[in-house]
Order: C-alpha cells, then sequence, then structure tokens
C-alpha cells in the first residue's frame, strides 16, 4: 500500500490550459499535496503540466487509463516513472497480460500503478451496452482481484463500492473519483459520494474536481471539504 496521505485530497486540473492550472495550484498547492492532470490538460499543455506540479513539491496523479497491448502499456509506464508521477491509471479491462506488463515497467514501484474497475460514469446499462454481463459490484471485485493478485498497490472505483472492497482487499490503495461535497450536483457522474462518506468508508485518496476547480475562491471550497472530512472522522471517533 501507499504512503498514508493526509489530508487524502487530489485536486483534478481539468482544465484546458496552463496558465489555468498554475492558477490552481498556486491557490491550493499549500492545503493538498496531490493534484491529477487528465487526459484534458495533457492533451494541452503535455509534460509540462507534470512538472508544473512537481516543481511545487506535489504528488502527480497521472489519469491517462492506460488500455493498450502489453508492450506499449510497460513504455508508457517507463515514461510517466520518467516524468515523476507519482500515481498512474491503468484500466483492469485491458486484461491480466497487460496489467502485469505494466507493473513490470516500472522503477522500484513508481508510478504507483491504479487498475482502474469501473468508471464512474457508467451504471449498470451502460455496462450491459458494451457487453459486460457481470453487474457493476461483480466487476469491481474481479477488478479489484485481479489487482491483488497481479500486485498492483491501488484500484480506482466508486464511492459505494469503497467499504466493500477495503473489507476484501485491506492492502490495496483505494483511489476514488466522483466526489461531491454535500449538497453538490452529480453532474455526469452516475455513482458519486460525499467527502466524508467516502474518507471514513475507507478511501485512501478522493478525487476533487468542479466543486473545487470552478468556485469562486477555490482554498476556501477546499477548506470547506477538509472540515466535512474532519467533521465525519470526529463523528465516527465519538460513536466508536
Amino acid at each position: 500500500m501507499s504512503t498514508l496521505i493526509d489530508p487524502p485530497i487530489c485536486i483534478a486540473l481539468d482544465v484546458s490550459s496552463l496558465d489555468e492550472a498554475k492558477r490552481l495550484l498556486d491557490a491550493l498547492a499549500g492545503r493538498v499535496s496531490v493534484f491529477k492532470v487528465g487526459l484534458e490538460l495533457f492533451t494541452a499543455a503535455g509534460p509540462q503540466a507534470v512538472r508544473e506540479v512537481t516543481s511545487r513539491n506535489c504528488d502527480v496523479f497521472l489519469d491517462l487509463k492506460i488500455h493498450d497491448i502489453p508492450n506499449t502499456a510497460a513504455r508508457a509506464v517507463r515514461a510517466a516513472e520518467r516524468l515523476g508521477a507519482r500515481f498512474l491509471t491503468i484500466h483492469g479491462s485491458g486484461g491480466r497480460e497487460m496489467v502485469r506488463a505494466a507493473i513490470e515497467g516500472t522503477t522500484e514501484g513508481r508510478p504507483e500503478l491504479l487498475v482502474v474497475s469501473v468508471v464512474t460514469s457508467l451504471d449498470e446499462d451502460a455496462l450491459r451496452e458494451v457487453g459486460v454481463t457481470r453487474s457493476i459490484a461483480e466487476q469491481v471485485d474481479a477488478m479489484a482481484a485481479l489487482a491483488s493478485e497481479e500486485q498492483a498497490p491501488g484500484l480506482v472505483l466508486a464511492a459505494s463500492e469503497v467499504a466493500r472492497v477495503r473489507a476484501a482487499h485491506p492492502g490495496l490503495f483505494l483511489l476514488v473519483p466522483g466526489i461531491r461535497p454535500a449538497g453538490s450536483d452529480a453532474g455526469d457522474q452516475k455513482r458519486v459520494g460525499t467527502p466524508g462518506d467516502v474518507v471514513v468508508a475507507g478511501a485512501d485518496l478522493i478525487v476533487l474536481g468542479r466543486s473545487v476547480t470552478q468556485a469562486a475562491h477555490p482554498a476556501a471550497a477546499t477548506d470547506r471539504i477538509l472540515d466535512e472530512i474532519q467533521s465525519a472522522r470526529d463523528g465516527v471517533s465519538t460513536s466508536a
């Protein structure tokens, strides 16, 4: 398992330019230590987006969801390590051989590979439409088992699946996107959760995007979420 990250928050730099990313980094780098560089920003700004994060002594979650033939996946992993990414996503649906090759492509455990189970924008109907006959829960459990068996460090999953997977696989690092603070709109996500509930359920790292990055004051929005997480933790401690 990866080392403890506290606060357990990753801010998604889902913006279209490096200037926008820098603005968010300057506002938030003192509050959280992990930032996501995903497809939009990486396509727009390339490796420089990763360097902007690491230059502020923060960790990069490079969310490229690698899904390719094993050799290509392994080479992409090696390239991500050279860039300095701490975390990198790979699709479990790429198959065992691809996952194994990706892991073999790491250098001294870096980047820490997170196996994507079922993306949070999918529901049962969408999963069946692409030919997956398992339920979402069954598919997530299968991907969690694959990650554990191949000794991948972690898994990407939805909020509703955290408690079950944590109980079955205590050693996996669990990263959860689709997080919405209490009272927020779900947007294009189907399987969402609130920060406090998900952390208490056993998530190691949660990903926050629009609720912070599109807020009038991103730092204040982050502070409110940190308070929400602490309140949930305090509630568990009080009831224990």
